[in-house]
């Protein structure tokens, strides 16, 4: 059973024993773990065959019990954008759901500035009904023209501080990122702007240098948006942005791990750079969880064959098609990443790059009820949210 209902936030004094798991999360794995719920949040965990007094029980059976999934960077999926109606949004929620993200950034390409406006505003409405909405993240449109990528060119505009402050007023409190290229004019002054707004900044699709990146993240920019992706690679002599984040151990580096955006071997190398800060996210468009086709990623055509997805007639990258259980698959066997650290890329380190890491990304007590039960071969066959059991 899926759901894209809004997650119940009335009070529950069910109690809810989980035992008998292998339990994986950035703390390490623990076998014949259990873990006891109630409401939204994880009340005690402990190890071995006594339990405390419950009401139901499940059995994990040795399988993997990890935390839920947190994606910071997501366009749509099931057929759906974020920049629809809230039904379209739900269904797009439902199909990441499935899949084991339980907690969701809802991510934005560049669009005419009263559409962004509109947008942020569906957004707030659906964060404050449903709390596994965690906010918006505004990709656009404060972006390099010469590395636009997949949004629209004639959309593009400086980061005037005055239509920062508007856009940051019409998300009413929930707009957590926005991708910022800061070699533009204005950009410093935006981000300072943002930061004392308590918004995450994001540098990416940017020209940035390694010194004009750096300054950006002394300022207070704190991730780097879909590393590699849409930015100047690594150069011996102009190391530009990606190791700039290599470099400060304030950053998170956001990861599309689909084997398509970035080869094995470099995500290798950029966990192994930056370690405990990589954040796998999807970046995924509408035709994640869906079929092959033609869709629509704000107001630009995209075209999806064998799941890969182009804007129409290019071969520019156009988001992905991933889910979150993919892109852990993906890091452990493809990769070689060790379980651990590809978990804690799902979990721990995006919590903590909203600095939600005091509440969401562990399983332990005070922590979200938030889990995903996983077989042997990473394949997820349920997923509870604010303790209740959406999959």
């Amino acid at each position: 059973m899926t759901t894209s209902e809004p997650i119940a936030v009335e009070p529950d004094t069910t109690r809810i024993l989980f035992y008998g798991a292998r339990k994986l999360d950035a703390n390490g794995q623990v076998d014949d773990f259990w873990m006891l719920v109630q409401g939204d949040s994880i009340m005690a965990t402990g190890v071995g065959p006594q339990h405390p007094r419950s009401d139901r029980t499940v059995d994990v059976a040795g399988r993997w019990l990890v935390p839920g999934f947190i994606d910071l960077h997501s366009h749509g999926g099931g057929g759906h954008s974020h920049e629809e109606t809230v039904d379209d949004i739900a269904v797009a929620l439902a199909t990441h759901r499935a899949h084991g993200t339980t907690r969701s950034v809802l991510s934005l390409v560049a669009n005419p500035m009263n559409q962004l406006i509109a947008s942020l505003g569906v957004i707030a409405d659906l964060a404050h009904r449903d709390p596994l909405v965690l906010g918006s993240h505004l990709e656009g449109p404060f972006l390099s023209r010469d590395k636009h990528g997949a949004h629209n060119p004639a959309y593009l505009r400086e980061p005037f501080t005055y239509d920062v402050e508007e856009l940051i007023g019409a998300a009413r409190g929930t707009l957590r990122h926005i991708t910022v290229a800061p070699e533009l004019p204005n950009a410093l002054e935006a981000i300072d702007v943002l930061v004392e707004n308590e918004v995450t900044v994001s540098i990416g699709h940017t020209e940035a240098t390694f010194e004009q990146t750096t300054e950006a993240f002394d300022r207070g920019a704190r991730i780097l948006t879909h590393a590699f992706n849409a930015m100047p690679g690594i150069h011996h002599r102009a190391p530009g942005p990606v190791v700039a984040a290599f470099d400060d151990e304030r950053v998170t580096i956001e990861l599309v791990l689909d084997g398509v955006h970035v080869h094995p071997a470099v995500a290798a190398m950029t966990f192994a750079a930056a370690p405990g800060r990589v954040a796998l996210i999807t970046d995924a468009m509408a035709a994640a969880g869906a079929s092959d086709g033609d869709y629509r990623l704000g107001s630009l055509n995209v075209s999806v064959r064998e799941g890969r997805a182009l804007l129409s007639g290019t071969s520019t990258i156009a988001g992905s098609t991933l889910t979150q259980d993919v892109a852990l698959r993906c890091a452990v066997e493809s990769t070689g990443i060790p379980a651990r650290d590809a978990v804690a890329a799902l979990t721990l380190v995006p919590a903590r790059a909203l600095g939600l890491e005091r509440r969401h990304g562990l399983l332990s007590p005070g922590f979200a009820a938030d889990a995903v039960l996983l077989d042997h071969d990473w394949r997820v066959e349920s997923v509870w949210a604010a303790g209740a059991l959406i999959l």
